[in-house]
Protein backbone atom coordinates (compact mmCIF):
# COMPACT_ATOMS: atom_id res chain seq x y z
CA UNK A 1 0.00 0.00 0.00
CA UNK A 2 1.52 3.17 -1.49
CA UNK A 3 0.53 6.14 1.68
CA UNK A 4 0.79 10.25 1.14
CA UNK A 5 1.04 13.22 3.92
CA UNK A 6 -2.49 14.56 4.47
CA UNK A 7 -1.31 18.33 3.65
CA UNK A 8 0.63 20.06 6.27
CA UNK A 9 -0.66 17.85 9.15
CA UNK A 10 2.83 15.51 8.37
CA UNK A 11 0.30 12.34 8.56
CA UNK A 12 0.41 9.81 6.44
CA UNK A 13 -2.69 7.81 5.22
CA UNK A 14 -3.02 5.23 2.50
CA UNK A 15 -3.84 6.64 -0.67
CA UNK A 16 -7.20 4.07 -1.07
CA UNK A 17 -9.47 5.09 1.97
CA UNK A 18 -12.24 2.97 3.10
CA UNK A 19 -16.00 4.61 2.21
CA UNK A 20 -18.59 3.95 4.75
CA UNK A 21 -21.96 4.72 3.13
CA UNK A 22 -22.45 1.67 1.28
CA UNK A 23 -21.79 -1.66 3.76
CA UNK A 24 -22.66 -4.94 2.20
CA UNK A 25 -26.61 -5.44 2.46
CA UNK A 26 -28.65 -8.56 3.90
CA UNK A 27 -32.09 -8.84 4.06
CA UNK A 28 -32.68 -5.11 3.95
CA UNK A 29 -30.27 -4.51 6.58
CA UNK A 30 -26.14 -3.66 7.17
CA UNK A 31 -24.67 -7.36 6.68
CA UNK A 32 -22.48 -7.15 9.72
CA UNK A 33 -20.51 -9.97 9.75
CA UNK A 34 -19.58 -9.56 5.78
CA UNK A 35 -18.98 -5.94 6.58
CA UNK A 36 -16.46 -7.16 9.34
CA UNK A 37 -14.25 -9.06 7.26
CA UNK A 38 -13.98 -7.00 4.09
CA UNK A 39 -12.84 -3.63 7.03
CA UNK A 40 -9.97 -6.64 8.45
CA UNK A 41 -9.15 -7.37 4.78
CA UNK A 42 -8.82 -4.02 3.98
CA UNK A 43 -7.14 -3.05 6.92
CA UNK A 44 -4.40 -6.51 6.51
CA UNK A 45 -4.03 -4.97 2.74
CA UNK A 46 -2.81 -1.76 4.21
CA UNK A 47 -6.20 0.72 4.34
CA UNK A 48 -5.41 3.01 7.22
CA UNK A 49 -7.88 6.03 6.27
CA UNK A 50 -11.61 4.82 6.56
CA UNK A 51 -14.46 7.75 6.33
CA UNK A 52 -17.94 7.39 8.09
CA UNK A 53 -20.60 9.99 9.12
CA UNK A 54 -23.52 10.39 11.63
CA UNK A 55 -25.90 9.75 8.68
CA UNK A 56 -25.19 6.96 6.97
CA UNK A 57 -27.19 3.37 7.33
CA UNK A 58 -29.27 5.48 9.90
CA UNK A 59 -26.49 6.06 12.08
CA UNK A 60 -25.47 2.22 12.29
CA UNK A 61 -22.08 3.26 10.34
CA UNK A 62 -20.38 4.83 12.94
CA UNK A 63 -21.64 2.35 15.89
CA UNK A 64 -20.22 -1.06 13.07
CA UNK A 65 -16.87 0.40 12.77
CA UNK A 66 -16.43 1.50 16.68
CA UNK A 67 -17.01 -2.24 17.44
CA UNK A 68 -14.97 -3.65 14.84
CA UNK A 69 -11.67 -1.09 15.63
CA UNK A 70 -12.20 -1.82 19.23
CA UNK A 71 -11.36 -5.52 18.47
CA UNK A 72 -7.15 -4.23 18.23
CA UNK A 73 -7.34 -2.62 15.20
CA UNK A 74 -8.03 1.16 16.52
CA UNK A 75 -4.35 2.27 16.41
CA UNK A 76 -3.22 1.38 13.01
CA UNK A 77 -5.92 3.11 11.19
CA UNK A 78 -7.56 6.81 11.19
CA UNK A 79 -11.08 7.74 11.37
CA UNK A 80 -12.74 10.38 9.93
CA UNK A 81 -16.35 11.25 10.69
CA UNK A 82 -18.10 14.36 10.21
CA UNK A 83 -20.42 17.02 11.79
CA UNK A 84 -24.07 16.88 10.65
CA UNK A 85 -25.12 20.44 9.96
CA UNK A 86 -28.64 20.24 9.72
CA UNK A 87 -28.43 19.52 13.64
CA UNK A 88 -26.96 22.31 14.64
CA UNK A 89 -28.45 25.27 15.68
CA UNK A 90 -25.91 26.27 18.84
CA UNK A 91 -22.41 25.66 20.14
CA UNK A 92 -23.86 23.05 22.69
CA UNK A 93 -25.36 21.09 20.11
CA UNK A 94 -21.54 20.57 18.40
CA UNK A 95 -20.20 19.41 21.54
CA UNK A 96 -23.30 16.96 22.35
CA UNK A 97 -23.02 15.36 18.92
CA UNK A 98 -19.23 14.96 19.16
CA UNK A 99 -19.44 13.44 22.56
CA UNK A 100 -22.28 11.03 20.81
CA UNK A 101 -19.89 9.78 18.43
CA UNK A 102 -16.93 8.98 19.73
CA UNK A 103 -18.99 6.72 22.12
CA UNK A 104 -20.73 5.15 19.40
CA UNK A 105 -17.19 5.02 17.97
CA UNK A 106 -15.34 3.84 21.11
CA UNK A 107 -12.82 6.05 20.96
CA UNK A 108 -11.52 9.07 23.09
CA UNK A 109 -9.89 11.23 19.75
CA UNK A 110 -11.68 11.25 16.32
CA UNK A 111 -8.69 11.78 13.62
CA UNK A 112 -10.14 13.83 11.36
CA UNK A 113 -13.58 15.78 12.44
CA UNK A 114 -15.32 17.21 8.93
CA UNK A 115 -17.96 19.40 9.10
CA UNK A 116 -20.77 17.28 6.65
CA UNK A 117 -21.26 19.35 3.18
CA UNK A 118 -20.88 22.87 3.13
CA UNK A 119 -21.67 24.04 0.09
CA UNK A 120 -21.39 27.61 -0.22
CA UNK A 121 -19.84 30.15 1.88
CA UNK A 122 -23.49 31.48 3.25
CA UNK A 123 -23.57 27.96 5.11
CA UNK A 124 -20.06 28.62 6.56
CA UNK A 125 -20.77 31.76 7.39
CA UNK A 126 -23.36 30.67 9.53
CA UNK A 127 -21.40 28.08 11.06
CA UNK A 128 -19.19 30.91 12.24
CA UNK A 129 -21.54 32.48 13.85
CA UNK A 130 -22.68 29.72 15.96
CA UNK A 131 -19.20 29.37 17.15
CA UNK A 132 -18.16 26.22 14.99
CA UNK A 133 -14.21 27.73 14.73
CA UNK A 134 -14.05 27.73 18.73
CA UNK A 135 -15.70 24.10 19.28
CA UNK A 136 -12.83 22.50 16.83
CA UNK A 137 -9.84 24.63 18.39
CA UNK A 138 -10.96 23.45 21.70
CA UNK A 139 -11.81 20.04 20.78
CA UNK A 140 -8.31 19.90 18.99
CA UNK A 141 -6.60 21.54 21.89
CA UNK A 142 -8.06 18.63 24.38
CA UNK A 143 -7.23 15.91 22.23
CA UNK A 144 -10.86 14.92 21.35
CA UNK A 145 -9.88 15.52 17.68
CA UNK A 146 -6.57 15.44 15.79
CA UNK A 147 -7.02 17.40 12.76
CA UNK A 148 -10.21 19.49 11.13
CA UNK A 149 -11.22 19.68 7.61
CA UNK A 150 -14.65 20.24 5.37
CA UNK A 151 -16.68 18.02 3.07
CA UNK A 152 -18.01 19.81 0.11
CA UNK A 153 -20.65 19.72 -3.08
CA UNK A 154 -21.29 23.31 -4.10
CA UNK A 155 -18.94 25.49 -6.88
CA UNK A 156 -15.06 26.47 -6.98
CA UNK A 157 -15.60 30.29 -6.29
CA UNK A 158 -17.47 29.33 -3.43
CA UNK A 159 -15.02 26.45 -2.05
CA UNK A 160 -11.99 28.77 -2.24
CA UNK A 161 -13.53 31.49 -0.80
CA UNK A 162 -13.93 29.06 2.03
CA UNK A 163 -10.52 27.48 2.00
CA UNK A 164 -9.35 31.16 2.10
CA UNK A 165 -11.37 31.34 5.37
CA UNK A 166 -10.12 29.95 7.69
CA UNK A 167 -6.67 27.40 8.81
CA UNK A 168 -8.13 24.27 7.40
CA UNK A 169 -6.17 20.98 7.99
CA UNK A 170 -8.01 18.99 5.00
CA UNK A 171 -11.01 19.15 3.19
CA UNK A 172 -13.23 16.54 0.87
CA UNK A 173 -14.13 17.10 -2.60
CA UNK A 174 -16.16 15.13 -5.48
CA UNK A 175 -13.83 14.19 -8.07
CA UNK A 176 -13.39 11.76 -11.50
CA UNK A 177 -11.91 12.02 -14.47
CA UNK A 178 -15.44 13.06 -15.91
CA UNK A 179 -16.31 15.51 -13.20
CA UNK A 180 -12.68 17.23 -13.67
CA UNK A 181 -14.06 20.71 -13.60
CA UNK A 182 -17.57 20.35 -11.67
CA UNK A 183 -17.96 21.42 -8.37
CA UNK A 184 -14.46 22.06 -6.69
CA UNK A 185 -12.85 20.45 -10.05
CA UNK A 186 -9.01 20.52 -10.30
CA UNK A 187 -8.92 24.29 -9.56
CA UNK A 188 -10.31 23.42 -6.73
CA UNK A 189 -7.71 20.38 -5.64
CA UNK A 190 -4.41 22.05 -6.99
CA UNK A 191 -5.73 25.33 -4.98
CA UNK A 192 -6.25 23.54 -1.76
CA UNK A 193 -2.72 21.60 -2.41
CA UNK A 194 -1.31 24.34 -2.97
CA UNK A 195 -1.94 25.65 0.44
CA UNK A 196 -0.93 22.36 2.01
CA UNK A 197 -4.23 21.54 2.16
CA UNK A 198 -4.95 17.52 2.39
CA UNK A 199 -7.53 16.33 -0.18
CA UNK A 200 -9.57 13.43 0.44
CA UNK A 201 -11.75 12.63 -3.29
CA UNK A 202 -15.28 11.01 -3.11
CA UNK A 203 -17.27 9.56 -5.68
CA UNK A 204 -14.37 8.61 -8.08
CA UNK A 205 -16.36 5.93 -9.46
CA UNK A 206 -19.56 8.19 -9.59
CA UNK A 207 -21.09 5.74 -7.26
CA UNK A 208 -19.78 2.91 -8.82
CA UNK A 209 -21.48 4.14 -12.42
CA UNK A 210 -17.54 4.00 -13.60
CA UNK A 211 -16.78 0.95 -13.00
CA UNK A 212 -19.67 -0.94 -14.39
CA UNK A 213 -19.91 -1.32 -18.13
CA UNK A 214 -19.34 1.28 -20.68
CA UNK A 215 -21.27 2.20 -23.94
CA UNK A 216 -19.73 1.05 -26.92
CA UNK A 217 -18.61 4.55 -28.04
CA UNK A 218 -16.34 4.96 -25.25
CA UNK A 219 -15.36 1.19 -24.95
CA UNK A 220 -13.97 1.87 -28.55
CA UNK A 221 -11.52 4.24 -26.65
CA UNK A 222 -10.25 2.31 -23.98
CA UNK A 223 -9.86 -0.93 -26.52
CA UNK A 224 -7.21 1.69 -28.07
CA UNK A 225 -5.06 1.38 -25.14
CA UNK A 226 -1.80 -0.59 -25.40
CA UNK A 227 -2.07 -1.62 -21.58
CA UNK A 228 -5.31 -3.53 -21.15
CA UNK A 229 -7.38 -2.15 -17.68
CA UNK A 230 -10.28 -2.74 -16.10
CA UNK A 231 -12.32 0.67 -15.35
CA UNK A 232 -11.78 0.99 -12.12
CA UNK A 233 -7.91 0.98 -13.01
CA UNK A 234 -8.68 3.52 -15.29
CA UNK A 235 -10.47 5.69 -13.04
CA UNK A 236 -8.16 5.61 -9.51
CA UNK A 237 -5.74 5.36 -11.85
CA UNK A 238 -6.27 9.20 -13.32
CA UNK A 239 -6.80 10.39 -9.45
CA UNK A 240 -4.04 9.12 -8.10
CA UNK A 241 -1.66 10.30 -11.26
CA UNK A 242 -2.40 13.83 -9.60
CA UNK A 243 0.24 14.95 -6.17
CA UNK A 244 -2.50 16.65 -5.16
CA UNK A 245 -4.98 13.97 -3.85
CA UNK A 246 -3.79 12.72 -0.85
CA UNK A 247 -6.35 9.88 -0.53
CA UNK A 248 -9.22 8.47 -2.70
CA UNK A 249 -12.10 6.94 -1.10
CA UNK A 250 -13.83 3.63 -2.52
CA UNK A 251 -17.07 2.51 -1.15
CA UNK A 252 -16.01 -0.72 -1.22
CA UNK A 253 -18.81 -3.81 0.01
CA UNK A 254 -17.02 -7.08 -2.37
CA UNK A 255 -14.27 -8.46 -1.53
CA UNK A 256 -13.53 -8.53 -4.98
CA UNK A 257 -13.49 -4.64 -5.00
CA UNK A 258 -11.11 -4.28 -1.88
CA UNK A 259 -9.00 -6.89 -3.61
CA UNK A 260 -8.58 -5.26 -6.85
CA UNK A 261 -8.51 -1.95 -5.10
CA UNK A 262 -5.52 -2.70 -2.19
CA UNK A 263 -3.63 -4.11 -5.47
CA UNK A 264 -3.89 -1.11 -7.37
CA UNK A 265 -3.18 1.25 -4.41
CA UNK A 266 0.16 -0.49 -4.32
CA UNK A 267 1.36 0.46 -7.75
CA UNK A 268 0.28 3.97 -8.99
CA UNK A 269 2.42 6.61 -8.39
CA UNK A 270 1.70 10.87 -9.03
CA UNK A 271 3.05 11.23 -12.94
CA UNK A 272 2.32 7.62 -13.63
CA UNK A 273 -0.11 8.19 -17.03
CA UNK A 274 2.16 8.78 -20.17
CA UNK A 275 0.52 11.59 -22.14
CA UNK A 276 -0.71 9.31 -24.53
CA UNK A 277 -2.72 7.68 -21.56
CA UNK A 278 -3.97 10.88 -20.82
CA UNK A 279 -5.35 12.06 -24.04
CA UNK A 280 -7.46 9.10 -23.91
CA UNK A 281 -9.54 10.09 -20.85
CA UNK A 282 -10.05 13.86 -22.84
CA UNK A 283 -11.42 11.27 -25.60
CA UNK A 284 -13.38 9.45 -23.32
CA UNK A 285 -14.66 12.53 -22.03
CA UNK A 286 -15.83 13.82 -24.91
CA UNK A 287 -17.73 11.06 -25.26
CA UNK A 288 -19.39 10.88 -22.66
CA UNK A 289 -20.60 14.66 -22.91
CA UNK A 290 -21.61 13.80 -26.56
CA UNK A 291 -23.87 11.08 -25.28
CA UNK A 292 -25.17 12.83 -22.26
CA UNK A 293 -28.94 14.56 -22.06
CA UNK A 294 -27.31 17.90 -21.46
CA UNK A 295 -23.61 18.51 -22.56
CA UNK A 296 -22.26 20.78 -19.87
CA UNK A 297 -18.81 20.25 -19.05
CA UNK A 298 -19.08 21.75 -15.67
CA UNK A 299 -17.02 24.88 -16.73
CA UNK A 300 -18.67 27.24 -14.43
CA UNK A 301 -19.04 30.01 -16.92
CA UNK A 302 -22.69 29.98 -15.95
CA UNK A 303 -22.27 31.21 -12.36
CA UNK A 304 -23.25 32.78 -10.51
CA UNK A 305 -26.22 32.62 -11.31
CA UNK A 306 -28.41 35.54 -9.91
CA UNK A 307 -31.48 33.63 -9.07
CA UNK A 308 -29.14 30.87 -7.20
CA UNK A 309 -29.38 27.87 -9.36
CA UNK A 310 -26.57 25.77 -9.60
CA UNK A 311 -26.68 25.21 -13.30
CA UNK A 312 -23.76 22.69 -13.30
CA UNK A 313 -25.02 21.02 -10.45
CA UNK A 314 -28.71 20.60 -11.90
CA UNK A 315 -27.32 19.39 -15.22
CA UNK A 316 -24.88 17.07 -13.70
CA UNK A 317 -27.02 15.38 -11.70
CA UNK A 318 -29.71 15.05 -14.70
CA UNK A 319 -27.00 13.24 -16.54
CA UNK A 320 -26.52 10.96 -14.02
CA UNK A 321 -29.70 9.58 -13.18
CA UNK A 322 -30.54 9.11 -17.00
CA UNK A 323 -26.94 8.39 -18.65
CA UNK A 324 -26.21 5.71 -15.82
CA UNK A 325 -29.70 4.84 -14.94
CA UNK A 326 -29.13 5.79 -11.49
CA UNK A 327 -31.96 6.13 -8.97
CA UNK A 328 -30.19 7.61 -6.64
CA UNK A 329 -29.45 10.92 -8.23
CA UNK A 330 -32.81 12.01 -8.02
CA UNK A 331 -32.53 11.90 -3.82
CA UNK A 332 -29.09 13.44 -4.21
CA UNK A 333 -30.30 16.51 -6.53
CA UNK A 334 -32.95 17.26 -4.37
CA UNK A 335 -31.44 16.86 -1.28
CA UNK A 336 -28.48 19.34 -2.07
CA UNK A 337 -29.55 21.39 -4.22
CA UNK A 338 -32.77 21.86 -1.61
CA UNK A 339 -30.22 22.74 1.01
CA UNK A 340 -31.27 19.88 3.10
CA UNK A 341 -27.87 19.49 4.24
CA UNK A 342 -27.30 23.18 4.95
CA UNK A 343 -27.02 26.04 2.35
CA UNK A 344 -28.91 27.93 0.06
CA UNK A 345 -31.70 26.36 -2.44
CA UNK A 346 -30.27 25.83 -5.76
CA UNK A 347 -32.59 23.57 -7.71
CA UNK A 348 -33.69 23.95 -11.48
CA UNK A 349 -36.98 25.56 -11.05
CA UNK A 350 -35.14 28.60 -9.28
CA UNK A 351 -34.84 29.99 -12.93
CA UNK A 352 -35.87 33.53 -13.71
CA UNK A 353 -35.12 32.73 -17.35
CA UNK A 354 -32.78 36.09 -17.29
CA UNK A 355 -30.50 34.49 -20.15
CA UNK A 356 -27.46 35.60 -18.47
CA UNK A 357 -25.64 32.21 -18.52
CA UNK A 358 -26.32 31.26 -22.08
CA UNK A 359 -24.43 34.34 -23.30
CA UNK A 360 -21.37 33.07 -21.51
CA UNK A 361 -21.56 29.35 -22.09
CA UNK A 362 -19.04 28.10 -24.42
CA UNK A 363 -20.93 24.83 -25.67
CA UNK A 364 -23.99 27.33 -26.40
CA UNK A 365 -26.13 25.24 -24.82
CA UNK A 366 -29.92 26.49 -24.22
CA UNK A 367 -29.65 26.44 -20.86
CA UNK A 368 -32.90 27.91 -19.59
CA UNK A 369 -34.91 25.19 -22.02
CA UNK A 370 -32.65 22.36 -20.77
CA UNK A 371 -33.49 23.81 -16.85
CA UNK A 372 -37.04 23.30 -17.65
CA UNK A 373 -36.18 19.88 -18.39
CA UNK A 374 -34.29 19.46 -15.35
CA UNK A 375 -36.87 20.84 -13.26
CA UNK A 376 -40.31 18.92 -14.91
CA UNK A 377 -38.04 15.54 -14.71
CA UNK A 378 -36.01 15.75 -11.19
CA UNK A 379 -38.69 17.87 -9.14
CA UNK A 380 -42.28 16.93 -7.97
CA UNK A 381 -45.09 19.66 -7.61
CA UNK A 382 -44.69 19.65 -4.13
CA UNK A 383 -41.10 20.02 -3.96
CA UNK A 384 -41.15 23.14 -2.08
CA UNK A 385 -43.84 22.73 0.29
CA UNK A 386 -41.89 19.10 1.12
CA UNK A 387 -38.12 20.50 1.32
CA UNK A 388 -39.54 23.34 3.44
CA UNK A 389 -41.72 20.27 6.17
CA UNK A 390 -38.42 18.25 6.01
CA UNK A 391 -35.96 21.32 7.37
CA UNK A 392 -38.16 21.75 9.92
CA UNK A 393 -38.39 18.36 10.65
CA UNK A 394 -34.73 18.79 10.62
CA UNK A 395 -34.44 21.18 12.93
CA UNK A 396 -37.26 19.84 15.55
CA UNK A 397 -35.19 16.65 15.76
CA UNK A 398 -31.85 18.49 16.25
CA UNK A 399 -33.56 20.33 18.84
CA UNK A 400 -34.91 17.08 20.57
Amino acid sequence: MLYRQMGKTGDNVSILGYGCMRFPQKNGKIDEERTRRQIIQAIEGGVNYFDTAWIYHGGRSETILGEIFAEGYRDRIRIATKLPLFMVNSRNDMEEILEKQLKKLRTDHIDYYLLHAVNDFGCWERLKRLGVREFAEQAKKDGRIRWFGFSFHGDKEDFKAIIDDYSWDMCQIQYNYIDENFQAGREGLEYAASKGIGVVVMEPLRGGKLAGRMPQEIQKVWDTAGTKRTNVDWALRWLWDQPGVTAVLSGMNEEAQVEENTKLADEVLPGSLSSVELSLYDKVRHEFYRLMRVGCTGCGYCMPCPAGVDIPFCFSYYNTRHFFNAKRAQFQYLAFAGGLYGGRPSYASLCKQCGKCEKVCPQHLPIRDKLKEVSADMEPRVIRPALWLVRKYFKLRSRH
